[in-house]
């Protein structure tokens, strides 16, 4: 056994196994430590930014809410200002016609008015006009001297009292 160059050839072949495997067995060791480590360094990475991603996540949906909660606002401010808006128009709206109205029918009296006077001028005038024609045509010097004495005397009885 100690003879054949297998024995020595298989003793050898253990003995370099044993020397190499502590360096070997060291530098595998430390390179997985280092594997694991960068493992654990990217996964504490990872936490990191998916919790720094559901702080933003939660500070838009906060602002998310704030949005929506002023956007209700605004439109109730809105809806608030368009109905006064309306209330206003439809009042200034109402007083425009009223004051037309007014304007209108003090148009409509002061024609009426007008074309009453007008009317009457011209039943005077014609009346005057046919008396006159009348009385010339049918009055003598004699009456008429009778009915300018009667005027006379009537105008000074109205006038007495």
């Amino acid at each position: 056994m100690f003879s054949d160059p297998q024995f020595w050839v298989a003793v050898s072949f253990i003995l370099f196994i044993a020397a190499i495997f502590n360096p070997v067995r060291k530098i595998l060791t430390s390179s997985l430590d280092a594997q694991i480590n960068n493992i654990k360094n990217k996964l504490d990475d990872v936490e990191n930014i998916k919790n720094e991603a559901q702080k933003a996540l939660d500070e838009l949906k906060e602002r998310e809410a704030k949005v929506e909660k002023e956007i209700q606002n605004l439109k109730l401010v809105s809806e608030k200002k368009i109905a006064a808006f309306k209330d206003t128009s439809a009042s200034k709206l109402t007083d425009q016609i009223e004051k037309r109205k007014i304007l209108a029918e003090n148009k409509i009296e002061q024609l009426v008015r007008d074309t009453n006077s007008t009317i009457k001028n011209y039943i005077s005038s014609v009346a005057i006009e046919s008396t006159r024609n009348i009385l010339i045509q049918n009055l003598t010097k004699d009456k008429k001297s009778d009915l300018i004495e009667e005027s006379i005397t009537e105008f000074n009885s109205v006038l007495k009292n």
